[in-house]
Parts: C-alpha cells; structure tokens; sequence
C-alpha cells in the first residue's frame, strides 16, 4: 500500500518561484509524487493524477482558492492545506469553511510545511483496524453499531451516527470542520445540510454522553466544527 511519502500531492501556485521552492522542500524530505499546477483550471485538470491531498494559495488568476477547494472536493474529498499570504481571521474562517484541513501563511518556515503536510496525509490514510474506542461514559463499536454502559443494554446507532463517529474517531482530538462532517454524511451535495448535521449530534450525544447538555466527550469548537475526545486523552 506503501507510505505517507508516496502519497501524490497537488501543489498549486500562480508564482512559479513559490512552486519551485515547495516542491524542492518536499523532495528534499522524501516526497516524489509531485504535480504542479499555476492556475485553477490546469488544476483541476490534474486531478486527473489522483492526488492524495492538494496545497492551495488562495489568490490565483481565474479563480479565488476558496473557491477551488469546494471544486476539488466535489470531485474527490481529499485534505486540502492553504498556504497564502491571506493571513486575516477572516481568510481563515473561508478557508476553513471551504473545508481545509490546515491553513499556513506565508513566509512560512521549510520544516513546518513538511510536519504539517506530514500530519494532515498521516491522520487520513493512518491504517487502524480498531472499530471500537472508549469514551468517557461509555464503549462505542462502530462495526456493531452499537453504544455499551455498564449495567445497562446496548443502544443501537443509526447509519449517519455510525459514519459521522468514524469521521470523527479516524480525526480523535482534532477538529473535524462542519463542512467535512456534511460531506461525510451526505455527499458533495451539503449546502443546508448543517441544521440536519446538528440534530445528528444532539442525537449522538443522548447515546454517548452523560449528560448530553455539557458534554465531555464529543465537544463543539465554536464557529468551526466538533472534535472527539477519547477517554484518557486531553483536550
């Protein structure tokens, strides 16, 4: 199946220095499967490659990064990475709304790009077999479907609570970003769907939680999505 570094990675630029200097810094530390792009069109037309995960600068000349993101993603949800001199919160909010994975701001330091680069291709391709994870109040199997507490039966898990908990267990401790928790449930066609996501976790919560009202275990980040924590894990 082979490595994180053999993953292919979209690298998209409309400053041919810029593309140059991010392609040596990942070849230099193990990265081969490259492909470049100067605009929006030309990278969607390599996507034609299959890439694994895309570097997006924002201000491109046919159309703004945000933009291309949501583009990429209705043709394949693979992790997406800005780096930009946009460095506004208000850039940051579209680009995680855009559904990015991590957003960097140029000048950037060399060895930051790859760890960063490194972690986002590691927490989505990471091999686990384990179906099942402890909570703070309780063990929940996805492969079952089901939620246990001790002392009491079994509560059966829906479909959409089953894939939204496996999007969030395969991201523990992270920030999974409403748009990707949508797109995981639904489909490329997720616009609206956020109101209908949130009764999702409400539901989730009355299954999982102790008290599903302050919940510990599956917690809100405000503005941008939810995260999961893991019983034993910090916040």
């Amino acid at each position: 199946m082979g490595t994180i570094k053999d993953k292919i990675i979209l690298l998209v630029d409309d400053e041919p220095a810029i593309l140059q200097m991010c392609q040596s810094i990942l070849k230099e530390n193990g990265f081969e499967n490259i492909v470049t792009a100067n605009t929006a069109l030309s990278a969607l037309e390599r996507m034609s490659a299959k890439p694994d995960m895309a570097v997006l600068d924002v201000m491109l000349p046919d159309m703004d990064g945000f933009m291309l993101a949501k583009t990429i993603r209705e043709q394949n949800p693979i992790p997406i990475l800005f780096l930009t001199a946009k460095g506004e919160i208000d850039d940051k909010s579209k680009g995680f709304e855009a559904g990015a994975d991590d957003y960097m701001v140029k000048p950037f330091i060399a060895q930051e790009f790859v760890w960063r680069i490194t972690a986002i291709l590691r927490r989505t391709y990471k091999e686990s077999e384990e179906s099942s994870f402890l909570l703070d109040a309780c063990k929940v199997d996805l492969e079952q479907a089901e939620v246990y507490r001790e002392g009491q039966e079994p509560v059966s898990l829906t479909a959409k609570e089953v894939e939204i908990l496996k999007k969030l267990y395969a991201n523990a401790g992270r920030i999974v970003t409403l748009g990707a928790l949508c797109q995981t449930v639904c489909g490329d066609i997720y616009i609206g769907y956020e109101k209908t996501l949130m009764s999702h976790i409400r539901h989730i919560r009355e299954k999982i939680e102790e008290k599903p009202s302050s919940p510990v275990s599956l917690v809100t980040v405000k503005g941008i999505g939810y995260k999961l924590i893991l019983k034993d894990k910090s916040r």
